[in-house]
């Protein structure tokens, strides 16, 4: 192998796909990028069985071939280069990378011994514009459970209501669902929440579309040049329909910006109690969160809101803050019925997305 590479482009690259190394596996392949030739372009891989990501870049190729390489010291290492020309050539299982300044070599391992993920080979395939995606993934992700009792919990629910492609998560405390665009097909399955925060990482604000392609084990997405494949979580999502109400006895409306700062003041005076507030929507005082520190105090904060009907609820003060920083418009509907049943979020500036939270017992 000998080739020619930018130190930008491939620093770039390594950054994308290194991560997934992980240098705690038993396999010690498992912790090297795999370099390969293809074209007139260089492959630089990474994965850890569960994840795979791919990143191609332009380069002026003499001489095929393939390598892999630790992954962390290729990282730091052409991080740290400056910005120019990198000469890498391949002799005896060692890469040479040269430049006018540095000449140095890194012990590799054959290629052959590197596991690839398999092919995707009978998959249904759709299309969603990249930052549509990327805005919408991003708003349900943080609501993926991160406790392995309930492996079925841990991911990213893509489903499919007709057409309509939707995304969901949830811990069982709290719930988002975003729909996410026009598949054109059933949808059916379910991405781990470490692929999905990955996922979200490699997406670029230049990117303009992300190609989506299933079967009933993997999922591949490809962004541009970068393509990241993923087994899914086997096991039935819960029927997460059944908790959203369809009709709501209090709705309050107001500024999302003045209900997460009374929010967050509240949720200091909350840190004894778990985070738990309590709001109280009424049409002559507003919106009102009261929190309890029995050795340090009590608050009371208040904003204005428009109210249809009346009544106090229960909860998270955390599960709050995350739900409403997740939302970007300017106004924000806080619904709910009664103390025991659910409140929902949603907003008319982005009618796709909602957020359910659980109430705590008062």
């Amino acid at each position: 192998m000998k080739l020619q590479v930018t130190q930008a482009n491939l620093s770039k690259a390594l950054g994308t796909v290194a991560r997934v190394a992980n240098s705690r596996n038993p396999l010690a392949i498992l912790s090297n990028v795999l370099l390969k030739t293809e074209k007139n372009r260089l492959s630089i891989s990474a994965t850890n069985l569960d994840i795979g990501i791919t990143h191609l870049v332009g380069s002026k190729v003499e001489k095929e071939g393939s390598i892999t390489v630790p992954a962390r010291l290729m990282q730091d290492f052409v991080s740290s280069l400056p910005d120019s020309v990198l000469n890498l050539e391949l002799t005896d299982n060692k890469l040479h990378i040269t430049t006018d300044q540095y000449e140095s070599s890194i012990n590799g391992i054959l290629a052959d011994d590197f596991p690839v993920m398999p092919a995707i080979k009978e998959g249904v395939t759709w299309k969603i514009p990249a930052a549509e995606f990327k805005k919408a993934l991003s708003q349900v992700v943080f609501a993926a459970s991160a406790d392995d009792a309930r492996p079925v919990l841990n991911g990213v629910y893509f489903n499919s209501v007709g057409s309509q492609a939707v995304a969901a998560a949830t811990d069982s405390y709290r719930l988002a669902e975003n729909k996410i665009g026009k598949s054109g097909k059933a949808v059916n399955f379910l991405v781990p929440a470490s692929a999905a925060q990955d996922l979200l990482r490699i997406i670029a604000d230049n990117d303009k579309e992300v190609i989506v392609t299933h079967d009933d084990q993997q999922v591949l997405f490809t962004v541009g040049d970068v393509s990241l494949v993923a087994r899914l979580i086997e096991g039935n999502y819960p029927d997460y329909r059944k908790l959203i109400p369809s009709k709501f006895s209090t709705v309050a409306k107001l500024a999302r910006a003045d209900l997460i700062n009374i929010a967050k003041v509240s949720s200091l005076f909350a840190r004894e109690s778990a985070g738990s507030i309590t709001i109280k929507a009424d049409k002559n005082t507003g919106v009102s969160i009261n929190a309890i520190a029995s050795q340090l105090g009590e608050n009371t904060a208040k904003a204005e809101a428009k109210i249809t009907g009346g009544g106090e609820i229960t909860l998270n003060s955390r599960y709050l803050i995350e739900a409403l920083s997740a939302f970007s418009s300017e106004d924000i509907d806080f619904c709910f019925n009664g103390k025991l049943e659910p409140i929902i979020l949603r907003s008319s500036g982005e009618p796709n997305y909602l957020h359910l939270i659980m109430p705590l017992r008062s």
